[in-house]
C-alpha cells in the first residue's frame, strides 16, 4: 500500500480541486445546487479573489482549458492585451529598461472578469447572483485569511503606509495586517459586486443579464474607476511615480475568446495546452523531447534527463514564444528537430541556454537574456521588486524557499464537464487598491520586453507571453484528467514531473495515483531568464526538495548541477481531477504544500 499525505478521492457526483479550501468547497456547494462544472468553477475563482487577494483578482488574467462533455476541448483566453499606449518608444523615453513589476505601466487590459463571465454565459447554467453570492458573503462578512495574506501585507507594509494608502484601508485595518483566526472584509469588493447585479437586474435572461455585466465591466462605473486609477501616478518597481496607459477605449475593445488548444500526442495520452502567447507548448515540447524509454522514476538519471530537456525547451521558449509574431510550433514539436534537440543532453549539466532553429531559422534572444543574472534569492521581500507575487518564505531563493504566486482550480461534475484553470494577476502588491471597487490592478505587461522585433517584444493589442498554463490530457480522445499549479516559470517543469508520476507508476483503487504524484518529491530549474522583473537567471541551477535521496543529490552535483536543497516540502502546488471514461468514476487530489489546498468530491 503506497501512504501519502491524503487520499485521492474518489466517487461519482462531482469533484473539486483548488489552491484554497474555500474556492473548493462554494464550487462544491454549486455541484451540490444543480450546477455543472462550469458554474461551479466561476463560482470557485470568484471566491479565490477574495480568500487569495494575493496570489489573483479579478482585474488579473487567467487561462482556462474546458472540455464540455462529449464536445471538443477549448482554450478560453482571459489574458488581456497592451493597451494602445503600451510602446517600447513610450517606455524607453521614460527612461526604462524593463517594464516595471508594479503599478499602473505594467497593466495589460484585464482579462479575467470578461473570461469568467463568457464561460458562465456559454457553458455555464446557474444566474449571476448564483455564483456571485459565495465571493460577495466573504468579502463582506469577512473570512479568517491564510497567514500568507499577513506575511505578504507585512512584507509591503512600509508602501501601503506611504505610497499606496487606498491599500493600507482594506488590509491594514486599524494599522494591523490581517492575521489567521481573525475576520478579514472587504466591504468595498462586496459593494462593487453588488451594484453590478443592481445594475443588471433588469437586463433580461440569464445570458443577457451576464452580457450586460459584462458590459458594465467594459465600460461602466468599473471600467471609469479603473481607468482613473490608472492616470493615478504610483511609485513602482523603477523608483519612479508613473501613470498607466490603459484608456477607456481599450476597455471597451477587448473581451475574453475561444481558441484551439495546443495538443501533442505521447504514448497514448493527448496533451492539451494554450498556445504560445502562454508558456504551455514548453510542456508539450518536454514530452517530445524525451526518449522511448525512461530512467526509473526519481533517479539521478531521470532527474538530470529531466532538467537537461526543460532547459531545451525553455530556450525555445525565450527564442520564438510570444503573440507579436508566428510561432512556428509544427517545427518545435516535430519528431526531426527534437530527436536533434535531444542529442544535445550530454552526461553534464548544460550552463548555456541554446534555442533551437526550427525550419532552419535563426533564433533572436532578448540582450538580457544572454547575461546571467541572479534571480531573485534570500528570505527578505522586495516591495519594490516583486514579479510574481512573493513572500518571506514563498520565493525562488538559494535556501530552495518555494514561492507562492497564483491560484488553480479543476472541476470535474457527474456528466463529464471538465475544466482546469489557473487564474493570477491583480494582486493585492502588484498596484494600489482602486479605492471604489476593492481591488487591484494588474502588471502582466512586465513578461514582455521593450525590444522590438522579438515574439514578445510590447506591443500595443498583443499579449504579453503569460506563464499561466493549466493542462488537460485526453485518452483515447477522451478527456481523462485536468491539472495545473501555480508557480510562475516553475508550473511546466511541476506540471511534467506530476504528468509522469500519474500516468506511468502503479495505479491506486483502479485508477490514476493523484496524490502519490503529487506528493512525490519535486524540484526545478532557473536556468533561464525569469518572466518577471528584474528578469534575471540561475544558469545550471536545480532547487530540490530535502526529501530526494541524498545519492540522487549527489549525483546530480558529480554530473555538474548546482544543486539547492530545499525544504523536504517546498516545490509544487499541483491541484488534479480526473474521470475514468470506461466507469464514471471521479477522482481528485491537491497539493498539501502550504497548507492551504484542498480536493473535495463525493
Amino acid at each position: 500500500m503506497r501512504f501519502t499525505t491524503r487520499p485521492t478521492l474518489q466517487g461519482t457526483f462531482g469533484m473539486v480541486s483548488s489552491t484554497h479550501w474555500l474556492a473548493s468547497q462554494s464550487a462544491m456547494a454549486v455541484l451540490e445546487g444543480g450546477g455543472n462544472a462550469f458554474d461551479a468553477a466561476v463560482a470557485g475563482a470568484f471566491v479565490l479573489h477574495v480568500v487569495e487577494p494575493h496570489l489573483n483578482g479579478p482585474a488579473g488574467e487567467v487561462p482556462i482549458l474546458l472540455a464540455p462533455a462529449g464536445g471538443e476541448v477549448r482554450v478560453l483566453c482571459g489574458q488581456g492585451v497592451a493597451p494602445a499606449g503600451a510602446t517600447v518608444a513610450h517606455y524607453r523615453g521614460l527612461g526604462l529598461d524593463l517594464v516595471p513589476g508594479t503599478g499602473p505601466l505594467a497593466a495589460a487590459v484585464p482579462g479575467a472578469f470578461d473570461a469568467w463571465l463568457l464561460l458562465l454565459r456559454d457553458h455555464g447554467t446557474k444566474s449571476l447572483d448564483d455564483v456571485l453570492k459565495y465571493a460577495i458573503g466573504y468579502a463582506e462578512h469577512g473570512h479568517a485569511p491564510v497567514e500568507n495574506v499577513g506575511a505578504t501585507v507585512e512584507s509591503v507594509r512600509e508602501l501601503f503606509e506611504t505610497e499606496w494608502t487606498s491599500s493600507a484601508q482594506v488590509y491594514l485595518p486599524g494599522g494591523r495586517a490581517p492575521r489567521p483566526g481573525e475576520l478579514l472584509r472587504n466591504p468595498a469588493l462586496a459593494a462593487t459586486w453588488k451594484r453590478l447585479l443592481a445594475e443588471t437586474a433588469g437586463a433580461g435572461d440569464r445570458e443577457a443579464r451576464i452580457d450586460a455585466a459584462r458590459e458594465v465591466w467594459r465600460s461602466g462605473f468599473i471600467a471609469e474607476a479603473l481607468v482613473r486609477q490608472s492616470r493615478r501616478p504610483t511609485l513602482d518597481t523603477s523608483g519612479e511615480r508613473h501613470t498607466g496607459t490603459l484608456t477607456e477605449a481599450d476597455l471597451a475593445g477587448r473581451s475574453a475568446s475561444y481558441e484551439a488548444p495546443v495538443t501533442y500526442d505521447w504514448n497514448g495520452w493527448t496533451v492539451c495546452k494554450a498556445g504560445p502567447w502562454s508558456q504551455g507548448p514548453a510542456l508539450l515540447q518536454q514530452l517530445a523531447l524525451l526518449p522511448p524509454e525512461l530512467p526509473a522514476h526519481g533517479s539521478a538519471d531521470y532527474v538530470h534527463l529531466l532538467v537537461e530537456g526543460c532547459k531545451l525547451a525553455m530556450a525555445d521558449r525565450e527564442a520564438w514564444y510570444g503573440d507579436a509574431a508566428e510561432v512556428p510550433l509544427a517545427e518545435l514539436l516535430s519528431d526531426g528537430y527534437n530527436a536533434g534537440r535531444r542529442a544535445l543532453v550530454g552526461a553534464k549539466a548544460s550552463y548555456e541556454l541554446r534555442p533551437g532553429s526550427p525550419g532552419g531559422r535563426t533564433p533572436r534572444l532578448p540582450e538580457q537574456a544572454r547575461a546571467r543574472v541572479e534571480a531573485a534569492q534570500g528570505t527578505g521581500f522586495d516591495p519594490m521588486g516583486a514579479g510574481e507575487p512573493t513572500v518571506a518564505e514563498h520565493r525562488v531563493a538559494a535556501d530552495g524557499s518555494t514561492r507562492g504566486d497564483t491560484c488553480h482550480l479543476d472541476v470535474v461534475d457527474r456528466w463529464g464537464n471538465m475544466i482546469a484553470a489557473t487564474p493570477s494577476g491583480g494582486w493585492l502588491q502588484s498596484n494600489p487598491v482602486v479605492p471604489e471597487l476593492g481591488f487591484p490592478l494588474g502588471t502582466r505587461l512586465q513578461m514582455a520586453w521593450l525590444e522590438e522585433g522579438l515574439p514578445n517584444s510590447l506591443t500595443p493589442g498583443r499579449r504579453p507571453r503569460t506563464t499561466l498554463t493549466p493542462s488537460l490530457a485526453l485518452g483515447d480522445g477522451v478527456p481523462v484528467l485536468a491539472f495545473g499549479t501555480p508557480g510562475g516559470d516553475q508550473q511546466d517543469q511541476w506540471q511534467l514531473h506530476f504528468l509522469l508520476a500519474a500516468v506511468l507508476r502503479a495505479p491506486v483503487r483502479g485508477g490514476l495515483d493523484l496524490q502519490g504524484a503529487i506528493d512525490a518529491p519535486n524540484w526545478h530549474n532557473d536556468s533561464f531568464p525569469s518572466s518577471f522583473y528584474p528578469r534575471g537567471r540561475r544558469p545550471g541551477s536545480v532547487t530540490v526538495e530535502s526529501r530526494m535521496d541524498a545519492d540522487v543529490v549527489e549525483e546530480l552535483r558529480r554530473r555538474g548541477h548546482d544543486v539547492t536543497v530545499g525544504p523536504g516540502w517546498s516545490e509544487g502546488r499541483l491541484c488534479a481531477v480526473a474521470r475514468d471514461p470506461e466507469t464514471g468514476v471521479l477522482s481528485a487530489a491537491a497539493n498539501p504544500r502550504g497548507m492551504q489546498g484542498y480536493a473535495v468530491g463525493r
